[in-house]
């Protein structure tokens, strides 16, 4: 982590600005699954079992409250094609893609932090 030594101290209006961003920001993608949606989709269009086995552990339901909020904030695309039975697509829009940098900094995040527990419990042992 880089420290910064000297540097003023940002104002008040410049802190509630910021957390008023990152409380928007939370509200929009919250929950467990939305970013791990966005990111499997960012990957690769697809259908909603193809999702939902990606992405262990999520239920039918809740993947499709999920998506439902992700196509209402503009993140994911449905696309539905008149076959039979239905054959509905999810894809990533434009706008999951402005979140590109985020979700690397959270990947690599992950990554740092997964190391650190492994090293904690070497401690331990």
């Amino acid at each position: 982590m880089k420290v910064v030594k000297n540097e003023e101290l940002p104002d008040k209006d410049m802190c509630a600005g910021s957390l008023r961003n990152v409380l928007d920001a939370l509200y929009v993608l919250n929950g467990k699954w939305k970013l791990a949606i966005i990111l499997s989709l960012v990957q690769a269009a697809k259908r909603f079992n193809e999702i939902q086995h990606e992405l262990a552990g999520i239920s039918p339901k809740v993947l499709a409250k999920e998506l439902k909020d992700l196509e209402l904030n503009d993140f994911i695309i449905r696309k539905v094609f008149p076959t039979t039975p239905v054959t509905i697509i999810y894809e990533a829009s434009e706008y999951s893609h402005t979140l590109k940098n985020v979700l690397a900094e959270l990947s690599n995040w992950g990554a740092q932090h997964r190391e650190r527990i492994k090293q904690s419990m070497r401690k331990q042992s």
